[in-house]
């Protein structure tokens, strides 16, 4: 009786054979070796407070309500939790596999806490099954429901937007089917959009902004699979109210970069000097970077566009350092026997080995080790791009700048800047990016509304 003897092992506290068998077993999924005692100690613990006889007939709301107790918990970080609930789904379905251990939503659970890295602790076999990349866990769970959502997957797949669009996209999307009610995809019409969009502005309190996303999503929606051209809808599409973005001054960008160093640092002096949007900026990787030419190369932006932009000269030797870290780390990545690197859908269906390469490395990699999804290679992610926007704030705080500082404030303000340098419009639109030139002109009313007005006020002449 296998599964009794492990369950009698487990309860005195794991044997060397069973704690060598969860050892390997977390090896296998990615864990990084510093992890392995606090997974260890996970299980430890679990055993402790629940003391089943069998794991096989522990009852699933038992280990749900454990689960329940450990995301209220306060005195843990997000980090700490996601580790503990991987610890448990590895002991419940691969040391010892167990009923609770399939019946429970193991990515709902990761998910509650703002999991940042699922895929070292969703199980591998489960993920390969996933015929596309549908956004998140809870989104792939909802094509059960709702399997039209498939269909949206790939029309957006097709059409090469950015992953980011395809979640949002599903997103919203499965929130309006669940708003319509499970009715039949036929019925669904214009007045079920128009409902929704009201329902989201006077129920759920969203904004312009949000709701006119909502409004984009629900039409491809509707125009790219229910077949329903959106000139036809008499839903009315919310307009957001135009802003003039806050641009910071030159003398609060330099007491900004003054508080930043290191990593965080270099990549604020990217996004000032070059202009660049904060995800162009984490997925960068060493091929992109020429320091001989003096040039950087943003590939695979939305519509899969390319562009270069010329680099700084100040940031060459602080490059040049990080690109030779990144070298020493994936040297020692390799000799361990892994560094490879998610790659392009079409370089990873040509070249797969160029995984491995370092030239596809990034160039802000993540501190920890992790398993793609889909390849099933073990390497380094980008860093995530919410690690530099608390930085960013931190910095800003600490410079006493009043306005709120983002990634998105250091593209402004180079901009802004380089059009005070007297830089045409056109070449701007081209740095940035942009594909009207009429989003680029908006920094010129930056720029007039920061000049003296020339009409004095009235109540200066009294």
């Amino acid at each position: 009786m296998p599964a009794k003897n492990d369950q009698k092992t487990l309860n005195s506290g794991p044997s060397e054979h069973k704690k060598n068998r969860y050892l390997n077993i977390i090896k296998s999924v990615g864990i990084p070796e510093k992890d392995h005692q606090r997974y260890v100690s996970e299980v430890e613990s679990f055993l402790r407070v629940l003391r089943p006889s069998r794991l096989q007939d522990l009852p699933t709301k038992d280990v749900e309500a454990y689960l329940e107790e450990l995301c209220t918990r306060t005195d843990l970080s997000d980090e700490q939790v996601r580790l503990s609930i991987g610890a448990l789904r590895l002991l419940l379905l691969q040391l010892t596999p167990t009923p609770a251990g399939r019946e429970i939503e193991w990515a709902a659970w990761l998910e509650r806490r703002h999991s940042t890295i699922p895929e070292q602790t969703e199980d591998i076999a489960n993920l390969r099954e996933r015929e596309m990349v549908m956004g998140s866990p809870r989104i792939a769970k909802a094509t059960l429901t709702f399997p039209v959502l498939k269909d949206l997957s790939e029309a957006i797949q097709e059409r090469h937007y950015s992953i980011r669009t395809e979640q949002a996209y599903l997103d919203w999307c499965h929130r309006f089917l669940v708003f319509c009610d499970k009715r039949e995809i036929e019925e669904i019409d214009e007045n079920d959009l128009e409902r929704f969009i009201e329902h989201l502005e006077f129920e759920c309190g969203l904004a312009p902004k949000t709701r006119s996303a909502a409004y984009n999503a629900i039409a491809f929606f509707f125009q790219n699979v229910l077949d329903k051209p959106i000139d036809k809808l008499s839903a009315k599409k919310p307009r957001a109210s135009s802003k003039v973005p806050v641009v910071l001054s030159r003398n609060e960008v330099r007491a900004l970069l003054k508080e930043m160093t290191g990593v965080s640092g270099l990549m604020a002096r990217i996004l000032y000097g070059t202009g660049m949007q904060l995800m162009e900026c984490v997925r960068l990787r060493l091929i992109d970077v020429d320091l001989e030419k003096k040039k950087i190369t943003v590939r695979n932006r939305k519509g899969e566009k390319d562009r270069e932009i010329p680099l700084p000269e100040r940031l060459c030797d602080p490059l040049n350092a990080q690109v030779e870290g990144v070298a020493r780390q994936h040297q020692e990545d390799r000799a361990s026997g892994i560094g490879a690197v998610t790659l392009p859908v079409a370089i990873a269906k040509e070249w797969p080995d160029a995984a491995y390469e370092l030239g596809w490395q990034y160039l802000f990699p993540s501190g920890r080790l992790s398993r793609d999804a889909f390849s099933g290679h073990v390497g380094r992610t980008h860093l995530h791009p919410a690690t530099l926007q608390r930085t960013l704030r931190v910095a800003g705080e600490s410079a006493g700048i009043d306005t709120r500082i983002s990634a998105q404030a250091l593209r402004h303000a180079f901009a802004s800047h380089v059009l005070e340098s007297g830089t045409d419009i056109r070449l701007l639109q081209a740095l940035l990016g942009h594909n009207d030139v009429a989003t680029t002109m908006r920094y010129t009313r930056i720029m007039n509304g920061q000049k003296n007005m020339p009409v004095s006020s009235p109540l200066d002449t009294i």
